[in-house]
């Protein structure tokens, strides 16, 4: 019970005080102080009420203050302006700079592809061939040597054959023209018998 009755208390004594705390935030604050709307408020409330006796009222305020107000306006101006300033800087200089990454990014994509094709390729008298293409012709050589080789295997079987036919041709020449010799010599010696057989028998 005595809690709340001390809350109560103390919030009757915050309520009380705020408007207090704001006349005297508004008496101690200047036009140079917040924001530019802020200080338009300022202005505002610090402006005189004024008639022109014609039924018309203004507010009027002091030109110190009106001209405190324009240079702290004109300040904001210029320091929003120099931030953009300063944005449109960065973003050239990031634009600069994403240009140059991306030049950058294009010549080490080039320099990637370049690599690929020489890890993918051989080269063979000063030409670059995909690796494919190598062993193509690598096994296309390979299978015209073999072919040749057993076309010169071929060829030097039949050269043997045809040298053993010949071999057995002339051996059987030979040995006709051995018999043929044979046979003249044998028919040569009977005519001479025969021959010297007459000779004899005339002489006698």
């Amino acid at each position: 019970m005595n809690f709340l009755k001390y809350l109560v208390f103390t919030l009757v004594i915050t309520s009380l005080s705020m408007p207090l705390l704001a006349q005297e935030t508004l008496e101690t604050q200047t036009i140079n102080d917040g924001s530019v709307a802020d200080q338009f408020e300022f202005a505002i409330k610090k402006s005189n009420n004024y008639n022109d006796g014609q039924g018309r009222s203004y507010e009027v305020i002091r030109r110190t203050m009106m001209l405190n107000l324009k240079k702290n306006a004109v300040d904001s101006l210029n320091a929003v302006q120099n931030r953009l300033n300063s944005a449109s800087d960065l973003i050239a200089t990031q634009k600069n700079e994403i240009s140059t990454l991306k030049a950058d990014l294009g010549k080490t994509q080039e320099t990637l592809t370049d690599t690929n094709k020489e890890k993918d390729s051989m080269s063979l008298l000063g030409m670059q061939m995909s690796k494919t293409g190598y062993n193509s012709l690598m096994w296309a050589i390979i299978a015209g040597l073999l072919g040749l080789l057993l076309f010169f295997i071929f060829k030097f079987k039949h050269s043997n054959v045809i040298t053993k036919e010949a071999k057995n041709s002339f051996s059987e020449l030979e040995n006709e023209f051995k018999e043929h010799r044979r046979v003249a010599l044998e028919r040569e010696q009977k005519v001479k018998r025969e021959l010297q057989d007459l000779i004899n028998k005339h002489g006698a």
